[in-house]
């Protein structure tokens, strides 16, 4: 273990923050400035909503059981400069490197809508039970996130009614035909009705996630549920860097050099969503970004040069429908490769990758 007496300050704790806590804890003083009191394993949020006794309690990770030396502030950024971080109560945090990982936002329950872990479980619970009380449901979102609702309620309930509704006019556009024909033979199988090229012409009066007469226009048709969820609209968290160290784009995110610093600053780096590397924003991308980070760091800590710069991958996607179905995509140097349904089930479809963030998170009692 080396103790270099450097402090670094990482705001957010999502996949690429958490990976990069851990990377450093032992290089270095490591602050990690997240207001959540627990990594939240996002791709595992949809099974724990429809399997909340089973699941739930799974996809939290408390950073006390891994973050061995550093510490956790739990506040909210409002500030970021090149000597440290300012919160929300007005406080400081001075800091010799400064890792941003805020990342994205996006509706409930893909993610959940509180800090607190004890209050996320009663929400998961909470609609768990609004749910199974509905015959009909609306997903307004026909993307992964969509989808694999879709497939999580249809794994619990096959027998009820899911209406799907997207304004686009296929499922995944950009990805192989291939995959958009497997995926419509599943759906259809499970009995989930997609309606492409379809919008909503106002929202349901009806919380999301909440039961009650659900009753939309989408091209003039009428659409009737008992309960309706949103599945689109991701936001980058960055709204606390406007007008500071760096000019945002207008997706709201920061520009960044190969090595992943913030454009003209050499001890700030960005890593995961909020960066505005051109690729699929995505968690094991993130994850790619803070070993770049972590390496690149350490060297500076001790007295080096970073050097490693970051490339992008092949990407992968797989959108599992409920633990025994679902599509994948491989790229590879032949090209784009579709996988068989057993990969789709064994990568990610049977546990949701919980045995691998398990391993990494997850301190034996």
């Amino acid at each position: 273990m080396t103790q270099q007496g450097k402090t670094v300050a990482v705001v957010g704790g999502g996949y690429g923050g958490a990976a990069l806590v851990k990377a450093l804890d032992e290089h270095a003083d490591v602050v990690l400035i997240e207001p959540k009191d627990a990594f939240v394993h996002a791709a595992g949020t949809l099974r724990a909503l429809t399997q909340p006794e089973a699941w739930a309690a799974r996809m939290f990770y408390p950073y006390d059981a891994f973050l061995k030396r550093g510490r956790h502030v739990r506040e909210y950024a409002s500030g970021v400069d090149e000597r440290g971080v300012t919160l929300a109560s007005g406080e400081r945090v001075e800091a010799d490197y400064i890792v941003l990982a805020t990342g994205s936002g996006y509706p409930y329950p893909a993610k959940t809508r509180t800090d607190s872990t004890e209050e996320a479980l009663a929400h998961f619970k909470e609609t768990h039970a609004e749910l199974a009380g509905a015959g009909r449901v609306l997903i307004a979102g026909a993307g992964p996130v969509g989808l694999e609702l879709a497939g999580e309620i249809k794994a619990v309930w096959p027998d009820k009614q899911i209406t799907i509704v997207d304004p686009s006019e296929e499922l995944m556009p950009g990805y192989e035909a291939a995959l958009r024909t497997e995926l419509h033979a599943q759906l259809e199988k499970l009995g989930v009705d997609v309606r492409l090229g379809v919008s909503l012409d106002d929202e349901p009066a009806v919380e999301p996630g909440r039961a009650g007469a659900v009753a939309v226009t989408a091209n003039g048709e009428t659409v009737e549920a008992d309960i309706w969820f949103r599945a689109f609209g991701a936001s980058t968290n960055s709204g606390y860097l406007e007008g500071g160290i760096a000019r945002l784009n207008r997706r709201g995110q920061l520009p960044v050099t190969p090595k992943l610093n913030v454009e003209g600053h050499g001890h700030v780096y960005a890593i995961g969503d909020i960066t505005d590397v051109p690729e699929e924003k995505r968690a094991a991308a993130a994850g790619r970004h803070a070993e770049v980070v972590a390496a690149n760091i350490i060297a500076q800590i001790g007295g080096g040069e970073p050097e490693l710069e970051y490339q992008s991958a092949p990407y992968q996607v797989i959108v599992p429908l409920g633990p025994d179905l679902g599509v994948g995509q491989m790229i590879t140097e032949n090209g784009p490769v579709q996988l068989p349904l057993e990969s789709v089930v064994e990568w990610k479809g049977r546990d949701l990758m919980t045995g691998m963030f398990d391993s990494l998170y997850r301190t034996a009692a």
